[in-house]
């Protein structure tokens, strides 16, 4: 294989990230896999994977916009609670949209997504968010951050070795922010570009 510059990958390491048997309230699967929105902020989608550093596991959390397939919010954490992970995207996604209309927020039933000080975050927005759960055990529920992650482990993190944690989140930021957010492209947007396909939309509606 190696004359023919073949290489085969090997199966990596797995590290759980989802903890579903707490005792929080369940939220219905309102999203019940239809992926396609009409609309920016219309629904969200957030789940947590596992990056290996020299320092140990590192967890990265995503939440995605539905309508473009824009990363929205991130965060990369040496740790698995609330305030790390997703709290800590959830506050880079209010700082990049503005929400004016009703929103459908889904994730796993993991106790960060689950538990009452997260919940307590979205029920702050005065109604304009409806919680949205996967039902257990069922990856396909939230196939879209899935195939994020898939994305982002095959394209690049497989190809790097980080000795540190900080490494791992400007490696990160270097594929979010100026590569996936910005210049690759999307067979869901027709070929375009996150950018393109929004100047598109903007376009369309100057146009009706």
């Amino acid at each position: 294989m190696k004359t023919n510059c073949l290489y085969a990958k090997r199966k990596r390491k797995f590290k759980a990230t989802t903890e579903s048997n707490n005792n929080y309230p369940i939220a219905p699967n309102l999203l019940d896999q239809c992926f396609k929105v009409d609309r920016a902020n219309q629904v969200r989608v957030s789940d947590i994977t596992y990056i290996q550093t020299g320092q140990g596991w590192h967890y990265l959390t995503v939440i995605i916009d539905l309508f473009n397939r824009k990363v929205i919010g991130w965060a990369l954490s040496d740790n698995l609670t609330t305030e790390a992970t997703i709290v800590k995207a959830w506050e880079m996604a209010a700082k990049n949209t503005v929400l004016e209309q009703p929103l459908i927020f889904h994730f796993d039933r993991g106790v960060q997504y689950a538990s009452h000080k997260f919940t307590g975050i979205l029920k702050n927005h005065k109604g304009l968010i409806s919680q949205s759960m996967s039902r257990k055990g069922n990856c396909w529920d939230n196939a879209v951050a899935e195939s994020f992650f898939k994305s982002l482990k095959v394209e690049w993190v497989y190809w790097h070795k980080y000795h540190l944690g900080c490494q791992a989140e400007l490696s990160i930021f270097q594929w979010i922010e100026t590569w996936y957010n910005t210049r690759r492209r999307h067979s869901y947007l027709g070929n375009m570009t996150i950018k393109e396909f929004e100047l598109d939309m903007y376009n369309q509606k100057l146009a009706a």
